[in-house]
């Protein structure tokens, strides 16, 4: 079977790759260190509109958690394809993923799940990946959910 390209595979999934956002202070939304390329935090914005403002488990629920996740993966998308091109790309690395929650919520793992899988859908084999996540007490404009990812990729 023959492996398809990222943007085959987000086409098939009915996904287009959302406008980048632009950084909101003083650093780049991709920093490349030799042949590591870190992508500042991405949020869930779709084209400059703001989504899933609230918290986890009292305005926003655990599958629109997912779905806001997700929206991050195909921000961090855009970035590497904007800023890199997917042709470079030889593995997704780590991400960190953030949200922000009511109390009695515990149902991280599921919503970054958002992400992972869309990673690994696209990605295929290079978007597999370790993880981590944080509860937060706050993220900026209120959003639910962010996330951070660093990719290995091939030299210029």
């Amino acid at each position: 079977m023959k492996n398809l390209s990222p943007k085959e595979n987000l086409k098939n999934l009915g996904l287009e790759l959302p406008e980048i956002s632009t950084p909101g202070g003083s650093y780049v939304s991709v920093n490349i260190r030799e042949n590591i390329a870190y992508i500042a935090i991405q949020f869930p914005i779709l084209n400059e509109e703001y989504l899933y403002q609230g918290r986890l488990g009292n305005e926003i629920s655990t599958e629109e958690g997912y779905q806001a996740m997700q929206l991050c993966a195909l921000n961090v998308l855009a970035q590497v394809e904007n800023k890199i091109g997917f042709d470079r790309v030889i593995g997704l690395n780590h991400m960190d993923a953030y949200f922000q929650s009511g109390t009695d919520w515990d149902d991280s793992p599921i919503v970054v799940n958002g992400a992972s899988d869309l990673f690994v859908k696209v990605l295929e084999e290079k978007g597999k990946h370790s993880r981590a996540i944080f509860g937060v007490e706050k993220l900026p404009r209120n959003f639910s959910v962010g996330l951070t990812a660093t990719f290995t990729i091939k030299k210029e």
